[in-house]
């Protein structure tokens, strides 16, 4: 074989590999846009009482990570690298990406809430997209857990609220 008829092979092998490619990629974007749905106030679970709860918001960083910090405090929680926790990644995205359409900026926060019934749900208040995080299976919901409060946190915080308003 000449060099041509062997560059011409090469790149008859790469278009099945980026179809290939291409379709995986579309099934993934298509399932996560299947996820996202606004739900009815009907549908919402909250008659269940919230155990926690926090803002968040999601900024792109210099080197491709993604910094994930507390809306109300400015202070970084977590930490994306590249090819890490690509649940989460794909999640924010997703919501980033309903942003986008909406052209609603970044600087609304993300509200990630537990409830006692055992829901987690990630929502857009700019946008009204939520994500039942639990429909994802038990260990992604950790992913986005451990971005919550511990709930002692939460309950002494409750507590001293009760206590200044009786004050």
């Amino acid at each position: 074989m000449n060099e041509a008829s062997t560059h011409a092979s090469n790149m008859n092998m790469r278009f099945p590999l980026y179809g290939v490619l291409t379709a995986i990629g579309l099934a993934f974007a298509l399932a996560i846009n299947g996820r996202l749905e606004k739900l009815d106030a009907a549908d919402a679970p909250e008659a269940a009482a919230i155990v926690s709860e926090r803002d968040l918001r999601f900024d792109d960083m210099p080197n491709g990570d993604i910094g994930i910090f507390d809306a109300s405090t400015g202070t970084r929680i977590d930490t994306i690298a590249p090819g890490q926790d690509n649940f989460m990644r794909g999640m924010v995205r997703a919501l980033v990406r309903e942003r986008r359409k909406a052209s609603i900026g970044r600087d609304a926060p993300f509200r990630l809430t537990a409830h006692s019934d055992g829901h987690l749900l990630l929502a857009d208040p700019a946008t009204g997209e939520v994500l039942d995080l639990g429909s994802f299976g038990s260990e992604n919901i950790g992913d986005f857990a451990r971005l919550l409060p511990p709930v002692a946190a939460v309950k002494a915080a409750d507590a001293q609220a009760v206590a200044g308003r009786a004050s």
